[in-house]
């Protein structure tokens, strides 16, 4: 069975109430995929490719976080649209870029709380090291253990994107989706996060979908890597056979050493604005 597959899949964005061109029509966004057909594989796969490209939109159908205008998404064998809310959390679980949480609640609450109510019930033996709770490894690995009697609200960026990763993980979900989860970290924790997860998807067979723009990160843990160019076209393979300087100009339209400088540019600007 494949893990992921797009049967002739459309989808568009509905039209925004009140965006209307100059004639005072109303705007219809552009179809993002248009009879769109593959079959994507298990493992830990990265989604790299500029932006408004689809990486977000896929993994969101694929989850059934939307579902296509048109044609059908089987995720795991199940259709989508046949879902309901718990039956779709127990099959993906997902982090929305820049997503937030507003609740009053600890982290330490909140993690306690994930873990006994979703599909782990509480009790699972850690990955790495199988002696240890699988609470306890999480904690330990993604750097929360002194944010436990901290308000979720009162993290910084950082700090929230490393106690989202442990929700999605402790939930137990067959499948992870993350959309752009690791931007305001500091390297070394971006580093100790993928290892991780990657170690967690091949222990457990569950698979981890992920979008990201640092491209050495992906060549260096990815299984699979999904690259998506501005006409939507995506090409599938090793970060070898993908990654080429060709593809990736062609994809991002600059010149490959203009990518590193923007990659580097991106990480001063979140350490200048505090969000580690």
């Amino acid at each position: 069975m494949d893990f992921l597959k797009f049967e002739d899949v459309s989808f568009a964005y509905p039209p925004v109430e009140g965006d209307v061109d100059q004639d005072g029509k109303q705007i219809q966004p552009p179809a993002i995929f248009e009879h769109f057909s593959a079959q994507l594989p298990g493992g830990f796969v990265s989604l790299v490719g500029p932006n408004g490209s689809g990486k977000s939109t896929l993994m969101l159908l694929a989850a059934g976080r939307v579902l296509p205008n048109a044609g059908g998404v089987l995720l795991l064998g199940q259709d989508t649209r046949a879902l309901n809310q718990d039956s779709r959390d127990k099959l993906a679980s997902y982090i929305y870029q820049n997503m937030e949480l507003d609740t009053d609640e600890t982290t330490g609450a909140l993690l306690d709380y994930v873990y006994q109510n979703g599909s782990l019930g509480g009790a699972a033996a850690g990955v790495v090291d199988t002696s240890k709770d699988f609470l306890a490894e999480i904690k330990e690995v993604f750097e929360v253990a002194d944010l436990v009697d901290k308000k979720l609200t009162a993290l910084s960026k950082g700090q929230l994107q490393r106690a989202l990763v442990c929700f999605a993980l402790l939930y137990g979900s067959k499948s992870i989706f993350m959309d752009e989860p690791f931007f305001a970290m500091e390297e070394p924790q971006k580093e100790s996060a993928l290892k991780y997860l990657k170690a967690y998807c091949a222990a457990t067979k569950i698979p981890v979908y992920i979008s990201m723009h640092e491209l050495d990160l992906t060549k260096k843990y990815a299984d699979t890597v999904m690259l998506f160019y501005p006409n939507h076209d995506i090409d599938l393979g090793t970060a070898d056979e993908v990654l080429t300087n060709e593809a990736l100009e062609k994809s991002y339209g600059v010149p490959v050493s203009m990518l590193k400088q923007s990659e580097e540019l991106s990480r001063e600007q979140i350490a200048r604005r505090g969000w580690v």
